[in-house]
């Protein structure tokens, strides 16, 4: 089932006093329980595609579908997980993690319950009192995609989330991150500059043209789970994506 579809979405920046095209008719199909990582040469509108997924932007033309109705705004069934973690410092982990759920109106121990299942799964029980300050960056990326889980979204949508990572860190919550989606069975669209990445997480690749950005190809990944970034069996997977993202990088720097 389609729950997710971008139908010609055109998107245009003011740059110069000129009108400059971002995204030239983005066409993309999400089936529901999809992990689709959407990759790209920088600058060529990954994020802002998500962003007007999320309906924090509108496009210029075309249409997001969601279950097959149109979307314009904002809605608790898509939920964003941005770069930075955009946490509150001043509140503790379990309070950062409630938060979604406390503007909703939920009682305050129901919440607790609701919040102890996602801080066991990402591993920040022991630090539910601890305040984010406290914390290193790849935790606080796990407290965020805790405080995204709580409210129980339709849809996950993640911008570069490990992109600030240490790679270890980033390795060890790449091996987590399957292991939630196969626990939650979410869909997900999660943009990401590195193409290991995007092979060891995606159900589906889509490539990103140079601007004015269309889809350029899409990818199935079929290999077995769960997948590891120095996985072997990956790098023909990786190799045929590379090739496909090359001239699209060259195209971006001439």
């Amino acid at each position: 089932m389609t729950k997710l579809e971008a139908k010609n979405i055109v998107k245009y920046f003011s740059h110069d006093s000129h009108k400059l095209k971002a995204l030239g008719g983005v066409n993309l199909k999400v089936e529901a329980g999809d992990f689709v990582c959407l990759v790209g040469p920088s600058g060529c509108g990954k994020s802002t595609f998500l962003r007007i997924v999320a309906g924090l932007e509108s496009p210029d033309e075309g249409q997001i579908l969601f279950d097959g109705h149109p979307v314009a705004q904002t809605g608790p069934e898509r939920i964003m997980v941005f770069q930075e973690g955009a946490l509150f410092p001043w509140l503790k982990v379990q309070d950062n993690v409630e938060f979604g759920l406390k503007m909703a109106g939920i009682p305050k121990e129901e919440r607790a319950k609701i919040s102890h299942r996602y801080l066991d799964m990402m591993q920040l029980t022991k630090f539910a009192d601890s305040y984010t300050f406290q914390l290193s960056t790849g935790m606080k990326q796990r407290v965020a995609i805790a405080r995204a889980l709580v409210m129980d979204p339709d849809v996950l949508l993640m911008d570069e989330p490990f992109a600030a990572l240490d790679a270890q860190t980033r390795d060890l919550l790449l091996v987590e991150m399957q292991l939630i989606w196969e626990k939650t069975k979410k869909t997900i669209l999660f943009v990401t500059h590195n193409v290991s990445e995007a092979a060891v997480l995606g159900t589906k690749v889509a490539i990103f043209s140079n601007r004015p950005s269309i889809i350029k190809k899409e990818v199935d990944n079929n290999f077995p789970r769960p997948r590891v970034t120095e996985d072997e069996t990956l790098l023909k997977f990786q190799q045929d994506i590379l090739a496909e993202l090359r001239p699209e990088v060259k195209k971006s720097k001439d």
